[in-house]
């Protein structure tokens, strides 16, 4: 949050939802980041690939022009990492992913959706202050 901005925070919002609302015109899928890795690794040759490759692509042009603005974060422990893959497995078991509910199906009015969203936030909330404070694990 140090680096925060309300324009970049505006900029990078349109950003999502305008390639969100591209995918669901163009090709009618919904913008599950989760989703769509799912069924990468399951088909070969299709969109969801150069989708995939569009998101790397984006994240490398912005470290190459804009490299102070952004510095990996390293260090973590195999805990850590190991958390961040189970992650993967919860959206399977959830029915989706912060992007498929909280960018897509919140903008649709899903009430299914706007649940999912309030339960990933909370959760969050709690594991970090957990993390944190209980714990002490420092960031």
């Amino acid at each position: 949050m140090a680096n925060f901005t309300p324009a970049s925070a505006l900029i990078g919002g349109a950003l999502i939802g305008i390639s969100a609302t591209l995918l669901l015109w163009l090709n009618g899928r919904i913008a599950g980041v989760s989703g769509i890795m799912h069924g990468a690794l399951r088909e070969r040759g299709s969109w969801r690939w150069l989708f995939l490759a569009g998101l790397a692509a984006g994240a490398g042009a912005w470290m190459w022009l804009a490299p102070p603005a952004f510095a990996p974060r390293t260090g973590y422990s195999l805990l850590v990492l190991l958390a961040g893959v189970l992650v993967g497995f919860g959206t399977a078991l959830g029915g989706g992913c912060t992007s498929g509910h909280g960018v897509c199906g919140i903008s649709r009015l899903s009430a299914r959706s706007l649940a999912a969203t309030l339960t990933f936030l909370l959760t969050g909330m709690i594991s970090v202050f957990a993390v944190r404070h209980l714990f002490g694990v420092a960031s």
